[in-house]
């Protein structure tokens, strides 16, 4: 026998380990005999934790790029009269209210120009082919709508929100995102002219 074996239990061995496991419940080890592994360092508290960072932060992600209410109404608006053809309104009503002069062309190759609504608000629609950029539709209203500049990509859509040489908002919307600046160039204030705008109520298209 080496040092390593240890003797074979007897019968008397057997019988008081039987008796003994008899005599006593299991019950549950002492308390201190469990590690305390603090909260922050459990695999699973930080695979959860990670896990709620991550959520949080595409979904803050995402409401940061969501475009305001209007505009989001004006991209489904365009979605569903893409494929629209036509002349429904006077020319020079709708160039008064994108804030051009009346005595010019319509910008581009105009698809569609119509009266709409959206989100309960009477919109100017126009849809036109501008050389150089591409299709852009352009929305204008006929009463004045709290809307900042701004730009961005919503559901599979570039918009942009300019101020009219008029300086009233309009919501520009391109699948292509250079639509969208060269229909800048032909309806947003022309570089260099003063910054500041006229309150909407003292603009023509108003009165």
């Amino acid at each position: 026998m080496t040092d390593f074996e240890l003797p074979p239990d007897s019968a008397f061995d057997l019988r008081v380990r039987a008796e003994m496991a008899l005599a006593f419940d299991p019950g549950q080890p002492p308390a201190h005999l469990f590690r305390h592994t603090p909260l922050l360092s459990r695999r699973g508290f930080q695979r959860s934790l990670a896990a709620l960072l991550l959520a949080a932060t595409g979904a803050g992600t995402v409401f940061a790029m969501r475009p305001p209410a209007l505009v989001r109404e004006a991209i489904e608006h365009e979605y569903y009269e893409r494929t629209l053809r036509g002349s429904f309104m006077p020319t020079r009503q709708l160039l008064m209210h994108l804030g051009l002069n009346q005595q010019q062309p319509v910008p581009g190759y105009p698809q569609l120009m119509r009266p709409c609504d959206i989100d309960g608000r009477l919109a100017y629609h126009l849809t036109t082919f501008i050389e150089k950029g591409g299709m852009v539709t352009v929305f204008a209203f006929d009463q004045p709508v709290a809307l900042k500049a701004g730009s961005g990509w919503w559901n599979d859509m570039y918009w942009q929100v300019i101020d009219s040489r008029q300086g009233r908002p309009l919501v520009l919307v391109a699948q292509k995102k250079k639509a969208l600046a060269v229909a800048n160039n032909h309806l947003g204030k022309p570089d260099g002219q003063a910054a500041k705008l006229r309150d909407p109520a003292e603009s023509p298209v108003f009165q």
